[in-house]
């Protein structure tokens, strides 16, 4: 397939493409029964299918809640949410590239957001 020009880019939680991958297996089983999955689809639904630990909705409302806060990039708001992490140590291993340090009053802000919506999830 080639693609001639990228219409729209978003990153995706693991729990969002997760469910794409759900649709795309039922849609492509209802059409042919007698089909089998490609070998990478297959791997990529078990992958997202092992590590989504929320559901689609709470991990955009996560991401969402995430990209108000000052210092928070979309990229970076979806690896929070696929990750949920626990500690200071696991959101400064997910800002080692940046060129900017949280403070810890930033780190704890994230914390209390990420638990509270793995909480209610």
């Amino acid at each position: 397939m080639i693609v001639k020009r990228v219409i729209e880019e978003k990153p995706l939680t693991l729990a969002e493409v997760r469910e794409a991958l759900q649709r795309v297996k039922e849609q492509r089983l209802s059409e042919d029964e007698g089909t089998e999955l490609p070998y990478e689809f297959r791997r990529a639904l078990a992958h997202a299918e092992t590590f989504a630990k929320l559901t689609p909705e709470r991990a955009r409302e996560l991401v969402e809640r995430l990209s108000t806060l000052e210092k928070m990039k979309p990229e970076i708001a979806v690896r929070i949410a696929d990750i949920l992490p626990m500690s200071r140590d696991e959101l400064r291993a997910l800002y080692a590239k940046e060129r900017f340090t949280l403070s810890t009053e930033e780190l704890d802000q994230i914390l209390a957001i990420v638990s509270e919506v793995a909480i209610e999830g």
